[in-house]
């Protein structure tokens, strides 16, 4: 008998990862399809597994998120480092900028998760959503010390305005890449019409 317990354990612990990563594969192709609103029970249905299940690994949507997206977060944070390294600061803005709203459009409707999981310290993606947005600052800074973007924008009003573009892309996204043109251009610091600072 003791034998038969000593090998249930890892059978156990095998099923679940199992379930996990079922759950994880149909939460993607639900969120695909249907937005990062879509029906948590369908999720745990084409998984086949019991809603139990379902919220004993991922107690709530933001859990689920993180899971699923929390290592291409973290992802951007370690390409900010990487690009602290280029020798053009502005350039480097723009290639993660890019990233970012590219990454905040994934999914229907994950610009807002995200926007809410950002000023929600009780949310599972508040932690990630906060290094990113440190990571971007940080490029941001280097940016407006080089004199190339303009220097009364601060963090929490350009991920305001990531958000505010991902928003737009989500819904138009014929008009991703003028609108990321017009994003950069309002970024860039023209000598002849300085900003006041703020």
């Amino acid at each position: 008998m003791a034998d038969r317990s000593t090998q249930a354990r890892p059978v156990g612990r095998k099923d679940a990862r199992r379930n996990y990563e079922r759950l994880l594969t149909s939460a993607r192709a639900a969120f695909a399809e249907h937005g990062v609103g879509a029906s948590l029970n369908d999720i745990a249905r084409t998984a086949g597994v019991g809603n139990v299940t379902l919220y004993r690994h991922f107690p709530t949507r933001q859990a689920l998120l993180e899971a699923l997206l929390g290592e291409s977060l973290r992802g951007l944070r370690t390409r900010s480092d990487e690009l602290l390294a280029s020798p053009s600061p502005s350039g480097a803005l723009i290639t993660w900028l890019t990233a970012a709203v590219e990454h905040a459009t994934a999914y229907r409707g994950l610009v807002d998760a995200l926007v809410d999981s950002l000023a929600d310290p009780a949310s599972e993606l508040h932690a990630t959503c906060q290094a990113v947005k440190a990571a971007g600052a940080q490029l941001l800074t280097r940016a407006q010390q080089a004199g190339a973007i303009r220097p009364d924008v601060g963090a929490s009003a350009l991920f305001s305005l990531i958000a505010s573009v991902a928003w737009a892309v989500e819904r138009t996204p014929e008009h991703r890449d003028q609108l990321l043109a017009v994003m950069f251009d309002g970024l860039h610091h023209r000598v002849d019409e300085p900003t006041q600072a703020r």
